[in-house]
Parts: C-alpha cells; sequence; structure tokens
C-alpha cells in the first residue's frame, strides 16, 4: 500500500476527509495512476496515526480521499534515537540516512569533525540538506513511518557533544574500547520515553582529542565488537541494537 504524508490540517475526521496536496498529487494520478476505490495510507508526523484511505477524486491540485479506519498501533520506536553523523565521503551519507530512517532514528545531524574529508560551504550545505531530507522523508514513506525524521544543518563536533550531552543515554562507538559487557549494559538499561545519542565517526574515526571532550561531557565510548566497522556499518549496527532492544523489551 502506498503512503503519504500531509499536514494535520488536510485530516478531517469527523467528515472522514482526507486531502492530498502538493507534489504527491502528480505522483498518485499520473504515476501511480490510482483511481477511485484504490487504497492508500496518509500519517500526518505528529501523532504516530495511520490514516487509511481510498481515493474519491482527483484533479491536477488535489487528491481527495474518504478515511476508511485509523491503525493507532505505534510503528515508532519507544524512545528518540538521535544519529549523530560526522561528514563521510562520496554518497555514503545518502545511503546512511536511508537505512537510518528505516531502523525507526528519530532526527539525523550531520557533524563535521577532525578527521572529515567533507568539507561544505553554505551553499552546498543548502542544496546538500535539501537533499537529504528528501531521501528521509522517501525513506520513511517506504519503510511506512509514521513521522518524517529531521536532517539538521550540520553541526560542529564541539556544538553535537554539547547537544547529545543532554540525551538520557548517550554513546560513541570507539575502536579502542573493549568493554563489550559496558556496550550490552548501556542498551539494556534503555527504556521507552527516554533520549538517545549515538556519535558515529567519519572515515579514520574521531581524534583522540575528541573522544576526551566527548567523554568529558559524559558520552560514554563503546565498542561494537571486535572488527573495525566502516563508518556507515557502524551507525546501522547501532540502530538495528536498539531497535531489537526497544521493540523485544
Amino acid at each position: 500500500m502506498h503512503h503519504f504524508f500531509v499536514e494535520p490540517a488536510q485530516i478531517d475526521v469527523e467528515r472522514r476527509r482526507v486531502v492530498i496536496t502538493g507534489d504527491d498529487v502528480n505522483h498518485i494520478v499520473n504515476v501511480l495512476r490510482m483511481a477511485q476505490g484504490e487504497e492508500l495510507a496518509v500519517s500526518n508526523g505528529v501523532d504516530g496515526k495511520e490514516y487509511r484511505c481510498e481515493v474519491q477524486a482527483s484533479d491536477k491540485e488535489q487528491v481527495i480521499c474518504v478515511l476508511r479506519f485509523i491503525k493507532e498501533d505505534g510503528v515508532e520506536l519507544p524512545a528518540r534515537v538521535r544519529l549523530y553523523q560526522a561528514l563521510p565521503k562520496a554518497d555514503k551519507m545518502e545511503l546512511i540516512i536511508q537505512k537510518a530512517v528505516e531502523l525507526g532514528v528519530y532526527e539525523i545531524i550531520p557533524v563535521a569533525a577532525g578527521r572529515c574529508v567533507v568539507k561544505l560551504d553554505a551553499k552546498k550545505e543548502a542544496a546538500k540538506s535539501a537533499r537529504w531530507n528528501a531521501i528521509a522523508e522517501a525513506a520513511a514513506k517506504q519503510s511506512r513511518r509514521a513521522i518524517v525524521p529531521k536532517v539538521s544543518h550540520v553541526m560542529q563536533f564541539a556544538d553535537a557533544v554539547k547537544a547529545a550531552s543532554k540525551a538520557d543515554v548517550k554513546m560513541i562507538p570507539y575502536e579502542l574500547s573493549s568493554d563489550m559487557e559496558r556496550t550490552k549494559d548501556l542498551i539494556g538499561g534503555i527504556r521507552a520515553g527516554m533520549e538517545i545519542a549515538v556519535m558515529i565517526g567519519p572515515e579514520g574515526g574521531f581524534e583522540e582529542a575528541e573522544i576526551a571532550a566527548a567523554t568529558a561531557a559524559g558520552i560514554v565510548p563503546v565498542t561494537l565488537g571486535r572488527r573495525i566497522l566502516r563508518t556507515e556499518t557502524a551507525g546501522f549496527t547501532v540502530m538495528a541494537w536498539l531497535m531489537y532492544h526497544l521493540e523485544t523489551a
């Protein structure tokens, strides 16, 4: 079933009516060629619900749907996970965003760390931000998320540490960490409603001074196992562990 996002005001529960506007209209009408009576799902990105509808009418400006029922069992993780991802080379960030959204991330914060090769000026960052948020939205639709995770503006490392330190549980995978029990205990202590911060380094890892600064701010260095993981693999690994823990607790 195709899934779309709308503003809360576009869903009228009392009148059993949902109106879809914007770029999705062309996709529904001309690409998918959905006809009257066909089913689709919409979310408003706020209440965590999925609204099941069927197409009633359409034109160039809007698609009008009849609301059939509301699916209220949540698809979102019961804790908010913010991924502080150091800027990787090439187009790896696009893959990281796509898969992190599929795995349940709440927000992705690109970070300019010391060993990052990529340097973005204001113009390049604006273009990248628009592209990254479009990828997040597409991934949210594909994975039937109830929200579209935001990809924020690039943060300098010091600012990212300050922001991450406010979370209930905060960790920074580091290749020189070796206590897997600490990783297990840290994740095992996470409960519904918590705020989680995960800081992932670039190719080459974080600098020692950065690890020291993060540790001083209360962010716990952890190991992800005996092998050295690529920057994109490290984020996926933590997100998968968190998803498993939170959805089976």
